[in-house]
């Protein structure tokens, strides 16, 4: 998996500060979760950990069968004060950065320029977040919000 990098972020700038939710997946198996939120004088939530090869090929499954990299992010709604979204992947030779705005709904999606690839983009993520979420509550028993 030496070709093989992910990394996804949502987040804002808010009165609780930099709320954030950020996860990395490096070449060698090493998960990196971060989830910071200051509401109620929260601390951030850093978890890392390794994983094996082969949730390491599901992961790159997942994406491949996403068929993200065929998409371009420049006619989605760009970042603003509400928030952005940005994802990267290291796939073989293939590097791709997409940054958009926070996704509320399908109706954000079916309204944007580009329905198709940022339907493509936010189903991605969606899985993205369970398949992670998963994998920190079975290392650690944490609850991610």
């Amino acid at each position: 998996m030496d070709n093989f990098f992910v990394r996804y972020y949502v987040g804002h700038q808010g009165k609780f500060g930099h709320e954030f939710l950020e996860f990395e997946f490096h070449p060698n198996g090493k998960l990196v979760y971060k989830n910071n939120s200051e509401y109620k004088n929260d601390t951030m939530i850093r978890k890392e950990c390794y994983v094996s090869e082969a949730v390491m090929n599901e992961l790159k499954l997942i994406i491949e069968d996403s068929e993200i990299t065929k998409e371009d992010d420049h006619l989605w709604p760009i970042p603003d004060r509400v928030g952005k979204q940005e994802l990267e992947i290291v796939l073989g030779d293939e590097h791709i950065c997409f940054a958009t705005k926070k996704i509320g709904s399908m109706m954000d999606v079916n309204e944007s320029k580009d329905p198709d690839g940022l339907r493509s983009f936010y189903y991605l993520v969606q899985d993205l977040k369970c398949f992670v979420f998963s994998l920190i509550s079975l290392h650690f028993k944490i609850q991610p919000i």
